[in-house]
């Protein structure tokens, strides 16, 4: 790129505003001594740019300057001047990979496109990611229902890393229940697990039963299992449900603060998660101080939809404030492309 080449200006306005008028007119009267390439940006196109600049109006960018209204001729000129002395240093210290810098960045790839989209509509495409996650294995005990089972299996099996998929520790469909708790669990009013399955020993952590346990899909009586345990399907259906409500608001809710996320996402599922695993350990030391407990399907579904509200509610937020700052990249870019 030649010294002469024309500085790039970004100018962020809307339709029906005196002031970018006069600005118009300022850079065009500046052209001849100051080259450049107009680009303008229509804040109201972008929610974001609207609630970024709609009391700025107009705002110039000119490399890493930026002038806000109001602005005359001389902060132009002054500005164009400070941009231009800036531009000749780098193109005589950076040399080709400056030159490579300032092409791409004047052009529009297919990628760009494809990044520009997922920025807009990734809370969508995260909605969706979820559902289906969460969705799914409800679809098994469907498809046991309908005398499918291979087809139930190849879900069951799909889930299985990703779950302990114990029967005592999930919901089922079709049948006198919706969960069947160990007996250890305590809940006299429901039919237990060992009631259900016959396998007796299944409160053993280091039974065999435990893993027919994890095997056991239900029958026509008990009903069918879902494929993800009653905290992990509380744990993704709070994260959509969270998800659902952030597009509803338009994504104007601040990120829960890391702190709150420690004692009401994270403390909570760790003190029942952990205190189970940890009573049922055979050691007769720990027993004293930590009796054999089993979480009920109530704490598992409470914690876990603790968990997951917290978490997308920490991390959405936080997701969102990156993907404005590449919408507002790319639509600087994609309106210098076409200047």
């Amino acid at each position: 790129m030649p010294e002469t080449a024309p500085l790039n200006v970004t100018v962020y306005m809307r339709a029906d505003c005196g002031l970018c008028d006069d600005v118009r007119q300022n850079l065009a009267a500046l052209q001849k001594k100051f080259p450049h390439r107009l680009a303008e940006i229509d804040i109201d196109a972008d929610p974001v740019l609207h609630e970024k600049f709609f009391d700025q109006i107009p705002v110039v960018e000119v490399g890493p300057y930026t002038l806000r209204a109001p602005m005359s001729r001389q902060d132009l000129a002054m500005t164009l001047g400070a941009a231009r002395d800036r531009r000749e240093q780098l193109v005589q210290t950076g040399g080709d990979q400056y030159l490579e810098r300032v092409r791409k960045g004047q052009s529009a790839s297919f990628g760009d496109g494809v990044y520009f989209w997922l920025s807009r509509h990734y809370l969508a495409l995260l909605n969706l990611i979820i559902f289906i996650y969460v969705g799914l294995p409800f679809v098994a005990p469907v498809l046991m229902k309908s005398d499918a089972p291979g087809l139930a299996r190849v879900i069951y099996k799909m889930y299985s890393p990703l779950c302990h998929q114990f029967g005592f520790r999930s919901f089922f469909l079709f049948g006198e229940q919706p969960y069947y708790p160990l007996q250890e669990a305590s809940l006299a009013s429901l039919r237990t697990f060992q009631q259900a399955s016959g396998l007796t020993d299944v409160a053993n952590p280091y039974s065999v039963s435990r893993l027919y346990a994890r095997q056991y899909t239900g029958d026509e009586i008990v009903g069918y299992k879902v494929a993800l345990c009653e905290r992990d399907v509380a744990i993704y259906a709070a994260m959509l449900l969270f998800g659902l409500v952030y597009g509803l608001t338009k994504r104007r809710l601040p990120p829960l603060h890391w702190l709150a996320w420690v004692l009401i996402g994270l403390g909570p599922i760790g003190l029942d998660g952990v205190s189970q695993i940890v009573s049922q350990f055979d050691l007769p030391s720990l027993a004293q101080i930590l009796p054999y407990r089993e979480s009920t399907p109530f704490l598992r579904v409470l914690t876990g939809g603790l968990f997951g509200f917290g978490t997308a509610w920490f991390a959405f937020p936080n997701i969102e404030e990156s993907m404005r700052e590449t919408r507002q990249f790319f639509i600087k870019k994609f309106a210098m492309a076409k200047a």
